[in-house]
Formats: structure tokens, C-alpha cells, sequence
């Protein structure tokens, strides 16, 4: 069971919103504790946006379901607040969308509270491309790691566009492999879109901004410094992005993890990298797979997911020689025939151990196999971007 039924009704979203009525919707969107169903209720109860900052407080009070504290708060509150907000935010050189404008990803208005407002730096157009969402562990292992690579590449390779929460870790590797590989990126914060977080993915930030193939996306205003509560919010958009949500590798507690449940929520379809039963950093992952998760074995698991109309047309498959990729390098050796580890941590140049390490993260996902005698030789691969 990749796929759960979504837990809402979705309808349609409220927009397309311009003038005032714009201005009036953002700064609704900015009282706290108005969220998406609030939203609605208060348009349809005072006849827009407008409406509800003209509204008597005493209508306020009475519309269905929004709490009475919210009401005092939006009577207190101004239209000005969204004035500023795009002022702000044209200000950083960055775009302001709301449901009903053509750049707002209308995959959004399936999920169960769609954001009232986004913002965007970078590529806007990349919304509207066919995405995945690849998340894991920032504690990941050289498993985690490779595995990442690899499926980032393929999918990169494959024009899909890969959306991660540019945290340390796997998402870091997700976005800079699919990069590196000439593809797309979206970069979903959990903060504004003016506050780098992490710091030390500061370079990161800069290059998905710089190569022009590259969008950070957020729903927070301009300013605002991440908080334990920003992280889960960001999660659902990160799933909400992507018909398919895949964990590479996740231990027991990670963030990853509520990505998945959101996504299953939202009823996308989750795929899940198996790990060592030894790992840690695989507790996750492997027990999504006990709870049901699609098990992602090779590249066609994840291709087989996305109608061939939505992918562009392939480019010529990248150069298979030997480069600085050490899992290159292993192939390279192996294409001659089986080799004992000896003889590949001797082409390598590297301690045994370390190869050994390597030749097992390559069994696992299907690259080689093991013959007795810790023999080696080719198998099909698995993560081939060949696959399918």
C-alpha cells in the first residue's frame, strides 16, 4: 500500500484575488490562527476579503468555526499588514502567490489546508513541471548517501524536478545531485524566505538561486526564523509538491518520516529505500515497508509512477567511464569480470574495509553481487536512470 485515501474533502480554491481584495486576503492570511478553513468560512460570511475587515465585530464572533480569540484578533488587525507584505517581498526580488494566480501549483489545492499565500525566489515555473519529493535522515549513513545520489540523478536525468526541505543531510545531497546532474530543483523552507537555515547550507542557497534552475519556496513571511512547529508545516508542502513522496533513509524519530504520513495523508504514493536491519539511520525506512510502503528496488518502481506524457523527452544516457565516482570506478573493473575485493580495493586505492563497505551499499541496491570467497561481479543495477 503506496497510497492513502486523503483524510478531506478537497473544494475548489477561493481567487483569483486582485487590488485590494488581494491586499485584504494577505493580510487575513497573517492573523494568527486564521487558517485554510477559517479562510473560507470568513470570505463566504462577509463577502470577501474586504468584507471581513469592515465586518461588526459581533459577525465575526458568529462565523462557524472560527474561535472567538481569532475574531478579536482580526478586528484588531489591519489591511496595511498586507501592503507590506508585498512590498516586503518585491523587495527581496521574489514573487507573492496566492490561490487563482497562474503560478500558484494547483497540485496544492488537493491537500488538506493548502496555503493561503507562497513565496517564491528563483525558477516560479518549476511549480508547474512534474516533481518528486526526496527526504531522509540528516544523520544518514555513506549507504543513505550513495542511494540518494543515485536516485536524485536518475530522477534529474528522468525531467522530473526534485523537491526536498534543503536541510542538512539527504535533502543537501537531493538538491546538489540533482544539480550536478543539469536538472531542476525546489528548495521548500521552513522559515522566510530572507533567513538561511541551516548556515552552513548558505553555498547551497545561493547556488539554487544562481543556476537559474533552482526555486526555494515558503509560506512564511519575509523574517521569519524557523521554529520546532515551522518544520511539520513544511513537510506537507514538501509531499504536497509531488505526486510521489520517496524516503531514502530515515531512523526511528526522523522528520522524514512525518513527510511520509503527510504524504499518505494527502493520498500520494510513498516509496521506501530498504536498509541494513543493522542501520539506525534504516529503522524508518524499513518499517514503512513493514506498514506497506512501496519498497523502491530500481528506477522503473519510481518512473512507473509518472505517465510517460508528463516526462519530457530523454537525453542521451550520461558517459558510463571511469570517473571520480568510486561506484563507476568498481563497474569499471567489474566489466572485465568477477574480481576478488582485494582486487578492487587495489584498483580503487583504498583500504579493503572501506571497499567491502561500498561493495555492500552496491549489493543493496542491486548493483553487484557477491559470490562466495568475497568474489564480486556486475548484476543488473538496479538504480540504473536505464531502468524502464
Amino acid at each position: 500500500m503506496g497510497r492513502s485515501t486523503p483524510t478531506s474533502t478537497t473544494t475548489n480554491p477561493p481567487g483569483p484575488f486582485h487590488g485590494d481584495e488581494r491586499t485584504a486576503f494577505l493580510a487575513l492570511s497573517l492573523v494568527p490562527g486564521v487558517g485554510g478553513v477559517h479562510l473560507r468560512s470568513l470570505l463566504e460570511a462577509c463577502g470577501g476579503a474586504l468584507g471581513v475587515f469592515t465586518a461588526p465585530h459581533n459577525l465575526l464572533r458568529a462565523v462557524p468555526g472560527v474561535p472567538r480569540p481569532t475574531a478579536d484578533l482580526i478586528a484588531r488587525s489591519s489591511v496595511e499588514a498586507g501592503r507590506a507584505l508585498s512590498q516586503k517581498v518585491a523587495s527581496l526580488g521574489a514573487v507573492l502567490l496566492v490561490p487563482g494566480d497562474p503560478e500558484y501549483p494547483s497540485i496544492l489545492n488537493d491537500i488538506p489546508n493548502p496555503p493561503p499565500f507562497l513565496v517564491a525566489m528563483g525558477a516560479p515555473h518549476l511549480l508547474q513541471c512534474p516533481a518528486v519529493a526526496l527526504v531522509g535522515s540528516r544523520s544518514h549513513t555513506r549507504y543513505g548517501a550513495e542511494v540518494c545520489r543515485t536516485i536524485s540523478r536518475a530522477a534529474a536525468s528522468a525531467g522530473l524536478t526534485v523537491v526536498s526541505g534543503m536541510a542538512r543531510g539527504i535533502d543537501a545531497i537531493a538538491h546538489q545531485t540533482a544539480l550536478d546532474a543539469g536538472g531542476t530543483s525546489i528548495g521548500v523552507l521552513g522559515n522566510g524566505i530572507d533567513v538561511v537555515y541551516p548556515e552552513s547550507n548558505r553555498r547551497l542557497y545561493r547556488r539554487m538561486l544562481d543556476e537559474k534552475a533552482g526555486l526555494l519556496l515558503t509560506e512564511f513571511p519575509p523574517g521569519d526564523r524557523p521554529t520546532r512547529g515551522s518544520f511539520p508545516r513544511r513537510n506537507r508542502l514538501i509531499s504536497g509538491l509531488a505526486p510521489v513522496t520517496v524516503v531514502v533513509e530515515a531512523a526511528a524519530a526522523s522528520g522524514a518520516l512525518v513527510t511520509a504520513e503527510q504524504a499518505l495523508l494527502q493520498g500520494r504514493e510513498v516509496l521506501a529505500v530498504p536498509g541494513p536491519i543493522t542501520s539506525a539511520a534504516s529503522v524508518g525506512t524499513n518499517r514503512l515497508l513493514r506498514e506497506g510502503a512501496t519498497p523502491l528496488l530500481e528506477i522503473a518502481d519510481l518512473l512507473a509512477l509518472y505517465p510517460r506524457s508528463c516526462l519530457p523527452e530523454q537525453s542521451s544516457p550520461p558517459p558510463t567511464g571511469p570517473t571520480d565516482n568510486p561506484q563507476a570506478r568498481v563497474m569499471a573493473k567489474l566489466s572485465g569480470g568477477a574480481a576478488h575485493a582485494d582486487e578492487i580495493a587495489e584498483h580503487l586505492g583504498l583500504p579493503v574495509g572501506e571497499v567491502l563497505g561500498l561493495l555492500g551499499v552496491m549489493e543493496l541496491t542491486g548493483a553487484v553481487r557477491q559470490e562466495p570467497g568475497l568474489i564480486f561481479a556486475p548484476a543488473y543495477s538496479v538504480l540504473s536512470p536505464q531502468a524502464g
